[in-house]
């Protein structure tokens, strides 16, 4: 076990002090928590900001949607960049109408149903890209206090063993090395309580946009629907009666 030498009365007890006090393991410990913390806030910032555009973008595309304009017009500006959102879901909804159209449907209830799949892919797809990086803020919440922890016990194995070996057991001289031993716990509770947080925070703005987007997509194929039964059923219904 590697030994730490404990310090004197009147030592330097700040954090930085501290940390370079700390034997390799907790060293270590400490510089992955820090470097952990950081990329969570990193992930945080970067997911507020993506789901405010989102929701920027699902406002702009109801808006546009819902104020009349024509599907074919809306479809080829949409095509023509790349979408996200409610945008995809109604491109991929639109290209494979399209496509089903070019090569003759004859069946409502297919046609229907190849809609409802291209729309649940880019539906899926849409939440995949959101969720991503979600789960490191999960596997953080949960981890960090235990490898602090785990930190923090090596470091007061480590002092015990250097108290042992000592001749004063003054706390002035003990504490320092308890102290830079609880640093591990505190920097691993710095980076739990905020990935947490926000873990469920996002979580739960990812389930809204998901909502939303579920609903746009059910009343699409509503309207989808309507205009296969006006189209694509006469149609059948003129072949079965030439046959």
């Amino acid at each position: 076990m590697e030994s730490v030498a404990l310090n004197a009365p009147g030592g330097d007890v700040s954090i930085w002090a501290l940390f370079w006090q700390a034997g390799w393991v907790v060293k270590l410990v400490m510089i992955g928590l820090l470097g952990a913390s950081v990329w969570t806030w990193a992930i945080i910032i970067d997911k507020v900001i993506a789901y405010s555009r989102m929701r920027a973008a699902l406002n702009r595309f109801e808006q546009v949607f819902w104020s009349g304009q024509s599907l074919e017009e809306l479809y080829r500006t949409l095509s023509e960049r790349k979408t996200t959102g409610m945008g995809a879901i109604f491109v991929a909804a639109m290209r494979e109408w399209k496509k089903s159209f070019e090569k003759g449907a004859r069946s409502p209830v297919g046609l229907q149903s190849r809609i409802d799949k291209a729309m649940d892919l880019a539906l899926a797809r849409e939440m995949e890209r959101m969720e991503g990086r979600l789960g490191f803020l999960a596997s953080i919440g949960s981890a960090a206090p235990f490898i602090g922890l785990f930190g923090t016990v090596v470091g007061i194995m480590t002092s015990f063993q250097a108290i042992a070996g000592s001749s004063s057991t003054n706390l002035a001289v003990v504490a320092p090395g308890i102290a830079e031993a609880l640093l591990a716990t505190a920097m691993g509770l710095l980076a739990a309580i905020p990935a947490t947080i926000a873990y469920n925070k996002l979580t739960s703005d990812v389930g809204q946009i998901a909502a939303r987007m579920e609903g746009f997509a059910d009343e699409f194929s509503a309207i989808l629907s309507r205009q296969i039964d006006e189209k694509v059923a006469p149609r059948q219904q003129r072949t079965e009666e030439f046959a």
